[in-house]
């Protein structure tokens, strides 16, 4: 018996209304997510836009693919199951409804409906001619012979009652579609087909058979990534932090990528040349597509999707940030490729991961100038943390990759090939960051006179050069004392000392040195002395560099000096970079690469169709109303009608006052409702 009541409160609880709403809600509100949210992106840029707190809460509930998860999946399937019991709970019991007129209907029960009207026997009609009437307005009837007289019991509108099936077997369509489309066959794959996801950054050669999915698969959606002048015939589907290859029935080859761009260097439109290749048959197509214009063949829905970069070729030129002699090196790298990276005291891996020719930047300006130790906090380590002055422009091409160490650990690199103008200056921007969550910190690189920033290189070599330090030190303090020995032996003192503090972690250690050796009142003061014997050593070596150029002395002016004082502060930002040696960008070969999205949903047609039904069976249930009208013809010779709706509404009433004022003539004598 407990097994009997349990299956039977599991079959009330699965038939029941309330629940399949409850579900549908559940769903609604996950279908916003995942309009809000977009879905299936990298988990690196989830883990950038939520941060390491919410990423693997969201990423356990499955926001990232709300559609594919398998809670998702399983409220598609129960609200199927609920909506089927609905339906079959209520086949029955409607259908007899509809078939039957209710021809044994008591006196007593008309008189209780709101819609009811009497008359006395020289008003009331005969039979026949109330069948006749009733009949040309479209009423189906049915005449009953009892001991009080003869009940007509007449219909109209029966049939809206299918709306009730066509909107509830619309919504088991579009729920059964949508378990076909989502990656309920994928997920049957992987649990019973043996396949399972592979890490991303891998050769498709080097994939192994159990990533890949054959042309039979049902359904799937993936990313298909084509250089120009090369040709793909697999789509990666991504699943979680894996990834699976899925084959396609044709070859699509590009010939040409086209992008546009607005003013500020959004794109503003980009589309793909493109030739497909049948497998089986060998033959070709051209086709063109673009955003909002997919095409379709053997099943597949291709869409223009988004593009990257082909493999662009890079010709950089490397800075070494060691000490000592400055002395740059050309380079060249291709994105999508790794290389060996190695000098004195350092080796990496270096991965070339993206190159854009066009590229709309939100960039910090730099903070205004302030004096004493308040000055030198404005510079301690402003590479190292973003500035809360922001911009946008486009700040022209750009190229990012990461250095690798021998353990593993790598930092990613974002470089800037055209100087960025900030407060009237100009400066080139390197970008770092140690985790994909976080943004780019930017160390400002001052060009000189001649727009490079070779020479910013060379001051900061020969600051940073201990066997220069005691020469800058002496220059600048013979300069400065009027060249008195006395007063210029202990200036060169304190000037060496401020070099080397300075060269140690720039101007966090001179800062530090302050707090810790000189007293609180005298703080500002000293930091103010420090500063300008750092500006006039660092104009020192930068004298000392012309000289070894054989170039004459420059000429002081105020856009020199806040060349020396940009200068400093890239050269203590510098040590928060995070790397030996700094890439800038020469020249490049750009190679485009277009994105398309392939899609196989053979729901596809049963969403459709699902919609349609249930938009008739809503229609149906809300404009389509069911009237059952009762004419009650008594023995005595006196007539009583009554009237009934699904919904009574004016238009009911009215249409209640037309068949009293026919059948039973303009003046009942009592019941009825105005």
């Amino acid at each position: 018996m407990k097994k009997t009541s349990a299956a039977k409160a599991f079959y009330e609880l699965m038939s029941s209304m309330r629940f399949a709403i409850s579900l549908l809600t559940i769903l609604a509100i996950a279908s916003v997510i995942g309009t809000v949210l977009r879905q299936n992106e990298p988990f690196n840029a989830y883990l950038n836009q939520f941060g390491p707190f919410w990423f693997p809460i969201f990423e356990r509930l499955g926001l990232y693919g709300v559609y594919n998860a398998g809670w998702f999946l399983a409220i598609l399937g129960f609200l199927v199951l609920s909506t089927s019991l609905c339906i079959t709970r209520q086949t029955r019991p409607m259908i007899k409804e509809m078939r039957s007129f209710k021809e044994h209907a008591r006196e007593a029960s008309l008189r209780l409906f709101k819609l009811h009207a009497e008359a006395p026997a020289e008003a009331a009609p005969s039979p026949a001619a109330a069948r006749d009437y009733l009949a040309k307005a479209g009423f189906r009837l049915r005449e009953h012979q009892r001991d009080d007289g003869v009940l007509i019991a007449a219909k109209r509108g029966s049939w809206s009652r299918v709306g009730y099936f066509f909107a509830h077997g619309g919504m088991v369509i579009i729920c059964l579609g949508g378990l076909l489309d989502g990656n309920l066959p994928l997920k049957l794959q992987m649990a019973l087909g043996g396949k399972q996801t592979t890490a991303s950054d891998q050769l498709i050669v080097d994939i192994p058979q159990s990533s890949r999915l054959g042309v039979d698969n049902w359904s799937f959606r993936g990313n298909v990534y084509i250089p120009e002048g090369r040709s793909a015939d697999m789509a990666v589907l991504r699943e979680g932090d894996g990834i699976l290859l899925q084959e396609l029935p044709f070859d699509i080859s590009l010939k040409k990528f086209h992008i546009e761009h607005y003013d500020t260097g959004q794109p503003k439109r980009f589309a793909s040349d493109i030739i497909i290749t049948d497998k089986k048959t060998g033959t070709s197509e051209a086709r063109t597509i673009e955003v909002n214009k997919p095409f379709e063949i053997h099943g597949v829905s291709l869409y223009q999707a988004s593009f990257e970069d082909g493999g662009s070729r890079l010709q950089l030129r490397a800075h070494d940030l060691q000490p000592g002699a400055y002395a740059p090196a050309d380079i060249q790298g291709i994105v999508g490729e790794r290389g060996k990276l190695s000098g004195a005291g350092y080796a990496y891996t270096i991965e070339f991961t993206g190159f854009r020719a066009i590229n709309v930047e939100t960039v910090g300006d730099q903070p205004a100038g302030r004096g004493g130790i308040a000055g030198l906090q404005d510079r301690l380590g402003s590479g190292a943390r973003a500035s809360d002055h922001k911009t946008q422009q486009n700040v022209g091409p750009n190229f990012t990759y990461k250095l690798r160490d021998s353990a593993g650990q790598a930092r990613e690199f974002t470089n800037y090939m055209l100087p960025v103008e900030q407060d009237g200056r100009w400066f080139m921007l390197a970008g770092m960051r140690e985790e994909a969550a976080q943004s780019f910190r930017y160390l400002r690189i001052p060009t000189d006179e001649e727009g490079r920033i070779d020479q910013w290189f060379q001051i900061r070599s020969l600051l940073l050069d201990k066997t220069i330090q005691p020469k800058l030190a002496k220059r600048f303090a013979l300069l400065a004392s009027g060249q008195s020995s006395e007063g210029s032996t202990r200036l060169e003192e304190t000037t060496l000392r401020t070099i080397k503090l300075f060269a140690d972690k720039g101007f966090e250690s001179l800062g530090a040195f302050i707090d810790k050796s000189i007293p609180k009142a005298e703080q500002e003061r000293a930091a103010g002395i420090f500063l300008q014997v750092l500006e006039g050593v660092a104009w020192q070596a930068w004298q000392v560099s012309r000289e070894q150029a054989g170039l004459a002395p420059l000429a002081a002016s105020p856009a020199r000096a806040q060349y020396i004082r940009d200068t400093l502060n890239a050269v203590s930002d510098a040590f928060h970079y995070g790397a030996p040696v700094i890439l800038q960008l020469n020249g490049f070969e750009h190679v485009q690469a277009s994105v398309l999205q392939a899609t196989k949903s053979p729901g596809k047609n049963w969403v459709f169709l699902g919609s349609l039904l249930l938009t008739l069976g809503v229609f149906a249930m809300l404009y389509v109303r069911e009237r059952r009208l009762f004419l009650l013809l008594k023995r005595d010779g006196t007539a009583l009608l009554a009237m009934s709706a699904n919904r009574v509404s004016m238009d009911v009433e009215q249409e209640f006052a037309r068949h009293r004022g026919v059948l039973l003539g303009e003046k009942p004598i009592s019941g009825e409702s105005e």
